[in-house]
């Protein structure tokens, strides 16, 4: 590649010029960052001289990053980004890498993903545990919640909670604050409002989707079933679907939680009716035996949240 200063001597004799692009690149070589940059690299003045664009181009990013406007507003050529000077096969390049704020978001966008949810609302999705009422009544409940959140091993311990209570206890906020927990230690989780989950899965066989899904829920590393037993139940999705969701999750040791307005025993009797109107017992107790085996019970007691 022609150096810039002997292209331009074909251009023009000007010796003002000249020295006005001699000036131009003492001034850029004595700038501390693009001095700093060069330090200890094997730099000819060819490779100087065929390299001044990158220079120029690397003095004006950086010079933007010392006076950084916020990621928002970032001047550079690629938003987020800024250069580091490379030498190679004898000719200066730039190489650019995420700055820090550029960083930070995208290790907040992987922190947002690592809570996945299905029809849940977003201030559930926002509860943390510093956000939780400290109410007597919820106590036991929030400090099972936190215990399970800070010591939650999937894939070795499969153990979950199951959440009992009236309407608006406060059960699903409880769980919003253990998926931000899990978050927080790079534990994927998934929150669920059965019914509309169930609703779903029967769409989705008509549209192709059935196994995609099914094996999205089934394979994260926590799981939370929100509100199970409001669902209008049938065979096939409490052997086809829940059955199945979570016979692999006891088998790869996935914790499961469930949120219910009812106790072991009721959502039991519930598993048992079918919408054609039957009553079969023993395959509701096969789901339950696994339900009850792989969650602790716990009561979550109180006032109606949501009548205030």
């Amino acid at each position: 590649m022609e150096s810039i200063q002997s292209a331009l001597k074909q251009w023009t004799k000007d010796n003002k010029l000249e020295q006005r692009l001699h000036d131009a690149r003492k001034t850029l070589l004595a700038d501390p960052l693009v001095n700093n940059a060069l330090e200890g690299e094997p730099v000819t003045d060819d490779i100087l001289d065929q390299g001044l664009i990158k220079l120029y181009e690397f003095q004006k990013e950086r010079q933007n990053c010392e006076s950084c406007p916020g990621l928002a507003a970032c001047p550079n050529m690629m938003k987020g980004y800024q250069p580091e000077i490379i030498l190679t096969r004898r000719a200066l390049d730039l190489e650019y890498h995420s700055c820090s704020l550029k960083k930070n978001e995208e290790n907040a966008r992987k922190q947002r993903q690592l809570i996945k949810s299905l029809y849940v609302p977003r201030d559930i999705l926002d509860a943390t545990f510093e956000k939780l009422d400290r109410d007597h009544e919820r106590e036991e409940a929030s400090r099972k919640a936190l215990a399970f959140a800070v010591n939650a091993m999937p894939g070795s311990d499969g153990q979950g909670l199951y959440f009992y209570g009236r309407f608006g206890v406060g059960k699903t906020h409880l769980m919003g604050a253990i998926a931000n927990e899990l978050r927080d230690r790079n534990i994927e989780s998934y929150i669920v409002y059965t019914p509309d989950f169930f609703r779903e899965m029967k769409q989705s066989i008509g549209d192709g989707t059935f196994q995609e899904k099914i094996d999205m829920v089934k394979r994260a590393q926590v799981l939370i079933l929100d509100d199970i037993g409001a669902e209008t139940i049938s065979g096939w999705i409490r052997d086809d679907v829940l059955g199945a969701i979570l016979q692999h999750r006891m088998l790869e040791k996935l914790p499961t939680l469930f949120t219910s307005n009812y106790d072991y025993d009721e959502l039991e009797e519930h598993l048992a009716y079918s919408e054609r109107g039957g009553i079969e017992e023993l395959k509701a107790k096969r789901i339950m035996e696994r339900i009850k085996h792989f969650t602790t019970f716990v009561t979550v007691d109180g006032a109606n949240r949501r009548s205030r």
